[in-house]
């Protein structure tokens, strides 16, 4: 009995000497502390062992630098085409001729004839057109010449000579052109697109005629209605090397 009042005395003491406790909260840890003060005394032990004189140490911001984006454009090249890989060799282009062959050039040439000097002789299996000289010579023409089925040979003399002659094409002409969808004048003046070209040498009474042409390249060939073409430039030659009344002998 003695014992257990003493214990009780003892802890009512305490209970006295004992503040009250405090609640505690969460919050409070959370709370912001005391600023740390740092001695300003620069020759403090601690700041002694950094060595040489302390410096301040200055913070400048760091300058933030715009970040610019650059985008460059994916350009994506498309593969050539196959047919655009062939050599230009390989493609299909239409020939166009624009030169006669040297052998249709006027030259003189050895020509044996039992015709005088001055006559006309036209081979026209040959394409050539030979002016007579004399000596056993004669000058020589590519001619072009009348198509299948408008062959003709004959002897005739000239009749008429016309510079840049104008063109009436006759009325069997007109019509087998226009069977064909080919649609010509009734008369054309003229000029260097005249068919008839720089010179024309009429042979008598005929339609046919020797004159120049406005398409050298067919010069060789058999494409005329019967007439006999060459290039301006040869039937201006032979045009002053001959007259009226020289004999032409188509072969």
């Amino acid at each position: 009995m003695f014992v257990k009042s003493v214990f009780l005395a003892a802890l009512v003491g305490l209970s006295v000497a004992l503040p009250a406790a405090q609640p505690a909260f969460a919050g409070e840890r959370y709370q912001s502390r005391p600023p740390v003060i740092v001695s300003p005394d620069l020759s403090a032990p601690w700041v002694m062992q950094l060595g040489g004189a302390a410096r301040p140490v200055v913070y400048a911001p760091r300058a933030v630098q715009p970040q610019v984006r650059t985008y460059q454009r994916q350009v994506q090249r498309r593969a050539p085409q196959a047919s655009l890989m062939q050599p230009v060799a390989a493609r299909a282009n239409k020939p166009i001729r624009t030169q006669i062959d040297p052998v249709f050039l006027p030259q003189m040439v050895a020509y044996d004839s039992p015709h005088k000097p001055g006559t006309i002789v036209i081979d026209t299996n040959n394409r050539f057109l030979y002016l007579v000289t004399g000596n056993g010579q004669a000058r020589r023409y590519g001619v072009g010449v009348g198509k299948p089925g408008f062959e003709w040979a004959g002897k005739h003399k000239i009749t008429a000579k016309k510079e840049w002659p104008d063109w009436t094409p006759p009325s069997e002409m007109i019509s087998r052109e226009a069977a064909k969808g080919h649609y010509l004048p009734a008369r054309m003046d003229g000029g260097p697109e005249n068919p008839l070209g720089a010179r024309a040498m009429y042979l008598g009474s005929t339609l046919y005629r020797i004159h120049g042409t406005n398409a050298p390249w067919t010069i060789g060939s058999g494409v005329s209605s019967g007439c006999i073409r060459m290039r301006n430039e040869d039937v201006v030659d032979l045009y002053e090397r001959v007259g009226v009344g020289t004999t032409v002998i188509v072969m």
